[in-house]
């Protein structure tokens, strides 16, 4: 995985768009410049013009760097999602023309079925946006891992 860090790209001047990616739809959240506050975006569906939905994105938010959530398994190995993800990384970074930082994404589509436990909707009306808050989830947990 890239280190912010050592790339010389992290700064508290930096926006991140974070990306849930997936096989159906992909889900977006991003931050703030401060980093400090980080926000799902949108769930794009189809795989069509994805790269080119997600470049036109990082151009109207001014986005720097792009986070990707990596499935690992549970015991921190990658299997074949891991590697379709790195592949839709790395090609979308040189797409768009920016770095591409992996984080684990272990627990963030867990994470985002617990935010939406109390609230009364449908299951088909909570996977939509459930992609766009697992996206901020992956991209708090960057955040956060690079802030200590």
């Amino acid at each position: 995985m890239k280190q912010a860090a050592e790339s010389g790209h992290w700064g508290t001047s930096v926006r991140y768009l974070g990306i849930d990616y997936g096989k159906r739809r992909v889900g977006l959240a991003i931050c703030d410049g401060g980093q400090t506050i980080t926000s799902p975006l949108a769930v794009l569906e189809g795989r069509g013009d994805v790269f080119a939905r997600i470049y036109r994105i990082v151009k109207a938010e001014s986005v720097g760097a792009l986070v990707v959530g990596l499935p690992l398994n549970m015991d921190g190995s990658e299997g074949p999602q891991a590697a379709a993800t790195r592949q839709f990384g790395d090609k979308l970074g040189k797409y768009v023309g920016l770095p591409v930082y992996f984080q684990d994404e272990r627990l963030s589509s867990f994470a985002a079925e617990q935010d939406f436990a109390g609230i009364d909707l449908p299951k088909a009306r909570r996977r939509k946006p459930l992609d766009a808050v697992a996206a901020a989830h992956i991209l708090e947990a960057f955040l956060e891992a690079h802030r200590a």
